[in-house]
């Protein structure tokens, strides 16, 4: 949890609050199928329902005050990973920062697996 004082008082926003916009902004680029998650009982890579896509990401909280996102994805068959790496990256910083103003260090995408329809 971030916690941003001002002259009218204390705001924290919470891990959850970080978790959603990332997780939109990701699902909302072309290409991306959905975010994932690797189950623990058979390793597989599940796609994930929107209602339970936080899952597919991770966000940690660094000294400084910024955070670090980390995203994994379905993306869709055919597409080019780095452009789709790329744009997920500059859509989520900047959907992130302008709704918490709250500095993106760094947005780390990882492709968990290609969608075969």
């Amino acid at each position: 949890m971030i916690r941003l004082s001002n002259d009218r008082g204390l705001i924290a926003v919470d891990t959850d609050v970080y978790t959603n916009i990332a997780g939109r902004a990701a699902t909302n680029c072309f290409g991306v199928k959905g975010m994932a998650v690797r189950s623990m009982t058979d390793g597989l890579v599940h796609l994930l329902r929107r209602e339970a896509m936080s899952k597919g990401v991770k966000v940690r909280f660094c000294d400084d005050g910024t955070i670090i996102i980390d995203l994994h994805i379905i993306v869709d068959r055919g597409v080019n990973i780095s452009a789709i790496g790329e744009a997920i990256t500059s859509e989520v910083k900047y959907n992130v920062e302008r709704s918490t103003s709250t500095t993106v260090k760094a947005v780390n995408v990882y492709v968990d697996s290609i969608s075969a329809d």
